[in-house]
């Protein structure tokens, strides 16, 4: 886990492509609204309840987790949209650098950690498009001249997953009983 902010630059650098790969998501947290600031001030008034911190989950019950995820069923269509996804990635014209096959493991993962999450034991091409951005937006370097006209990696990521096939869900799930 790590942060960046993005105005105080003095003493971080930009990582590298292959250690930002090494990161499974990329979500932006933009600023509180005016109602959580109000809290976050009175939570903070006398104490900092970040000194009373304590574990939500032990590590071996985090390792059973990450283990039953593993276990989500992915059907074959859902598996080739993936792979559909990650390919597009690499040809469209504004991509210099495509996702790479670690980009597509961490996709295929985190579309079954998501699918645990919601309660299901497969994943849907709805869980690929809901994570495909925090999973790959990181991991894809846009051409210069792109960025330049102001296009962002999240649009390049939209114009692709309009642009491949999404397999119909009850064909993913097929099977399944």
């Amino acid at each position: 886990m790590a942060t960046q902010n993005p105005i105080e630059l003095e003493g971080t650098f930009p990582l590298p492509e292959a250690q930002l790969d090494r990161f499974l998501l990329k979500i932006t947290i933009g600023y509180p609204s005016a109602e959580d600031d109000k809290l976050l001030l009175s939570r903070f008034r006398e104490t900092d309840p970040l000194e009373e911190l304590v574990p939500v989950v032990a590590s071996a019950e985090l390792l059973k987790m990450q283990k039953a995820c593993r276990q989500v069923h992915v059907a074959a269509d859902v598996e080739d949209y993936i792979i559909r996804l990650v390919h597009a990635t690499r040809q469209h014209a504004a991509v210099e650098l495509g996702a790479s096959p670690r980009a597509m493991l961490a996709l295929y993962n985190a579309a079954q950690a998501l699918a645990a999450v919601r309660g299901r034991p497969y994943v849907t091409p709805d869980d690929v498009k809901y994570i495909v951005t925090p999973v790959l937006v990181h991991r894809i370097i846009t051409r210069a001249e792109s960025r330049l006209r102001g296009h962002k990696a999240e649009q390049t990521l939209k114009e692709i997953m309009d642009s491949v096939f999404v397999p119909v869900e009850e064909e993913s799930v097929a099977g399944e009983g």
